[in-house]
């Protein structure tokens, strides 16, 4: 398996006008330094990576079986080359099912889909007084119970809700066992967001969402976020953050990066699907519970790109954020990047930013389902 494209290639050195040739992995990057504004070619951009998927193509990850592979399958359609399998509040015989089967999907790849890389697990760790659309079956974390999940699957990402009595002291010894902690579905104050990092969490779980916003005497967990944080990750559909928000976000957290928190919904007609225990209602784009609720989305990677593009963000800096920040967040050097080694995660756009080609380690995926 070889391959080579030619085009306006982004580099981590910046534009070049030229080809990339590559395997499994890249082989080689040449060409010249370029503004792509001043030809016609094709956009060569590092594959996306996507840390909060639930779902998508009717399935979701909560259903264990093959639900994650069809998942997988359905966002490398939309330039998705690698992503974690994120898990709901659930019963512990739920969790213990979805993640058996994230552990399988992680250790074979199937063609034509994105890699799994490992599992975010969003809930049980959470408040149960800001459970946005998560079942009610918070619970507090213990360090035996969360090694004991890690047997079935690598959770990469392990979202908690800082303020619950242990979880402070937890979120420093599963950073000190190498699991990327952050803070999400919170009441936390600011002073517990600080003290979360302080302790080693190190991002923010859909920001803006699901957790103590931002006043001027009580700053909130939306005030450590855009005060301390480095990394955070936000739904850039344009429903759950608005534009001017996901602007202040873009000023004050260097390395903000999206995700799509997509669900069953995703790539189907509107109707009625399941999210975890709960039924949901998609129609207008959106995803609800019946009280309203927003409850995940329907977005794709390559939308979240472009609607970074229309809010401003120029075509290298939206990039990063649909794939480089993700991968050093997660210390993947190997992935996000265009370079000499790194796995052939590629996408090929046009010039108005339509999907033209994607390849996950080197190998070209069908787009013609997308």
């Amino acid at each position: 398996m070889s391959g080579a494209i030619k085009g306006n290639i982004l580099t981590p050195g910046g534009w070049i006008h030229g080809t990339i040739h590559f395997d499994e992995r890249i082989q080689v990057v040449e060409g010249a330094p370029v503004n792509p504004s001043f030809n016609d070619d094709d956009y060569i951009l590092p594959g996306f990576i996507d840390l909060h998927v639930h779902g998508g193509a009717g399935q979701d990850v909560m259903e264990g079986g093959d639900a994650v592979h069809a998942i997988a399958a359905m966002h490398a359609r939309h330039g998705t080359t690698s992503m974690l399998a994120t898990t709901m509040t659930a019963p512990p015989e739920d969790i213990d099912l979805a993640l058996k089967a994230i552990g399988a999907a992680v250790a074979a790849r199937r063609p034509g889909a994105a890699r799994v890389l490992g599992a975010h697990l969003e809930g049980p760790y959470i408040n149960s007084g800001k459970l946005g659309a998560q079942p009610n079956y918070a619970r507090a974390a213990t360090l035996d119970e969360v090694r004991r999940l890690a047997t079935y699957a690598p959770l990469r990402l392990i979202t908690v809700a800082p303020e619950i009595a242990g979880h402070l002291a937890l979120v420093r010894e599963l950073t000190d066992a190498g699991m990327r902690v952050q803070i999400g579905h919170t009441l936390g104050s600011y002073e517990d967001g600080v003290a979360a990092l302080e302790h080693g969490a190190a991002g923010f779980t859909h920001l803006f969402n699901a957790m103590s916003g931002l006043h001027h005497r009580e700053p909130g967990m939306v005030g450590a976020a855009l005060a301390h944080a480095e990394y955070a990750e936000l739904i850039p559909d344009l429903l759950h953050v608005h534009p001017g928000a996901i602007k202040v976000a873009l000023r004050a957290i260097p390395r903000l990066y999206c995700v799509t928190d997509s669900t069953a919904a995703t790539g189907m007609p509107d109707g009625q699907y399941m999210l975890g225990r709960h039924a949901v209602h998609k129609c207008m784009g959106g995803v609800r519970l019946p009280d309203g609720t927003l409850a995940g989305s329907t977005l794709t990677m390559d939308q979240a790109l472009r609607n970074l593009v229309g809010l401003g963000l120029d075509l290298a800096d939206a990039s990063k954020r649909v794939a480089t920040h993700a991968a050093d967040y997660l210390g993947l050097q190997e992935r996000g990047r265009l370079a000499h080694g790194a796995y052939a995660d590629l996408v090929v756009l046009t010039r108005d930013l339509t999907l033209k080609a994607v390849y996950i380690e080197g190998e070209s995926c069908d787009l013609n389902d997308a």
